[in-house]
């Protein structure tokens, strides 16, 4: 069903958050060529061959117990998008752990990189429906190719995107034997990074 994709929809979205504000931003440009991925640190390559890349890797999933932020024009969307169906749960409601980080083989590449990326991050701490409905279509646009626009293909983006509704996104402060135990976790070499909660993410039952 469509929102068994929310989770992918959220990384996109983030995801293109900031490789458009690398292509905007002069002082991301100074960097030189940056990529923006989202896989697994582990199969990023570091030291000679570490290129100027952001990436957004998405390192735990948990259950989200607080419903009350969420405003009543958005219960009463999904309410009626909900008509007619009898599902045998109720919405599981998800919080998605987000790990940024950024890499680089020359000197200042990294700090200039995470800064950046904090800072669009920061001035982002609500993606709403419309936004994130835009920003879908347009990633199916530019990319059709690719494994998450061929998985809309078959959906109602719109109906996805009033399902997951607004999205809160904030950071996550490790302590540093938390930041310890998630890289030793990684199994891959350290590289400045910070840690995001996006909330809260629906998945329907059948």
């Amino acid at each position: 069903m469509s929102n068994a994709l929310s989770i992918a929809a959220v990384t996109a979205v983030l995801k293109h958050i900031l490789e458009n504000g690398m292509v905007r931003d002069a002082i991301a440009k100074s960097v030189g060529d940056v990529i923006v991925t989202a896989i697994p640190p582990d199969t990023i390559s570091v030291g000679i061959d570490e290129r100027a890349q952001l990436n957004l890797f998405l390192y735990q999933v948990s259950q989200n117990r607080n419903v009350d932020w969420i405003s009543q024009e958005f219960r009463d969307i999904y309410s009626k998008s909900r008509e007619n169906q009898h599902p045998k749960h109720p919405p599981l409601a998800l919080d998605l752990h987000y790990l940024l980080t950024a890499y680089g083989s020359k000197d200042f590449q990294i700090e200039l990189l995470l800064g950046y990326a904090m800072q669009l991050l920061h001035q982002t701490p609500t993606i709403t429906s419309d936004t994130i409905k835009s920003i879908l279509n347009h990633v199916c646009e530019v990319n059709a190719s690719s494994i998450f626009s061929q998985a809309l293909v078959s959906i109602d983006v719109s109906n996805l995107t009033k399902k997951l509704g607004n999205i809160k996104l904030s950071p996550q402060f490790l302590n540093m034997e938390d930041n310890s135990r998630l890289w030793s976790a990684l199994q891959t070499h350290y590289r400045p990074s910070a840690s995001y909660q996006a909330s809260m993410v629906l998945i329907d039952t059948i």
